[in-house]
């Protein structure tokens, strides 16, 4: 038996067409964050059981999330990312192997656009999980880490992600991100020097635009290679501020 199970907060725009692809799965968990819209309401009308869990961080909620279900495998899908027919099927295929996981690749979408390169591609998540032997580290609430036993295999078929729809939207996020990031590099002891604030975001830069070939994606790969830079600077600005302090 598959569980796919969706987390939740606010989710009434997205959750319709993800929950419309998940109707091949044996059982859908909508697990949510205290929505205050109609996430709830809309989860029920689709047949999905909900269960709700104040959010403490990602990596807590995908474990309750883990051991609110009795079922072999599960299947994390965020509000946001579509199944398509052949992603199903492919899954399907693979429930009877003997892996313990499998890593799902991503079709991103960026301001409406695919993006196949800039470091958007294949963007593998391990989302296929055999429940059992599974869990998040509870170190890494941002950016979770999968503890698996045994081994993870590779599926071919794309998830698709809807990611964010607006410039201002990925920069709000990457902001969260760069101060996250920043946090955990300063626990890690790493110092950051004031070349920094320019070498690592132009390393940023070459490495999203030249060599994972963002030039291929047009200047929607240069705009996504620039912004990446900007969070670097951010990362290393708030960094280099906290050791002055």
């Amino acid at each position: 038996m598959l569980t796919a199970i969706v987390l939740t907060r606010n989710e009434e725009k997205h959750l319709p067409d993800c929950l419309a692809s998940l109707t091949w799965a044996d059982h859908v968990i909508v697990f949510d964050s205290l929505s205050t819209d109609r996430t709830s309401p809309i989860a029920r009308e689709a047949g999905a059981e909900v269960i709700q869990r104040p959010f403490d961080h990602y990596a807590g909620q995908r474990n309750a999330a883990l051991e609110a279900t009795p079922s072999e495998w599960v299947l994390f899908v965020d509000a946001d990312e579509r199944v398509p027919p052949q992603l199903a099927a492919e899954i399907s295929s693979v429930l009877e192997r003997s892996e313990a996981g499998w890593w799902i690749p991503r079709h991103n979408y960026l301001f409406g656009q695919l993006t196949r390169h800039t470091g958007w591609y294949p963007d593998y998540q391990l989302r296929l999980l055999r429940r059992a032997r599974a869990r998040y580290d509870p170190n890494r609430p941002v950016h979770e880490l999968v503890l698996l036993e045994g081994e993870a295999g590779h599926l071919r078929q794309p998830l698709i992600h809807l990611n964010y729809e607006t410039v201002g939207e990925f920069i709000a996020k990457q902001t969260d991100y760069a101060r996250y990031d920043a946090q955990r590099l300063a626990l890690e002891g790493v110092r950051a020097k004031p070349h920094h604030l320019i070498s690592q975001p132009l390393r940023q830069v070459w490495w999203r635009f030249i060599t994972l070939a963002g030039w291929k994606d047009g200047l929607h790969g240069l705009r996504l290679s620039l912004l990446m830079g900007r969070f670097e600077f951010e990362k290393y600005r708030r960094l280099r501020k906290s050791q002055i302090q």
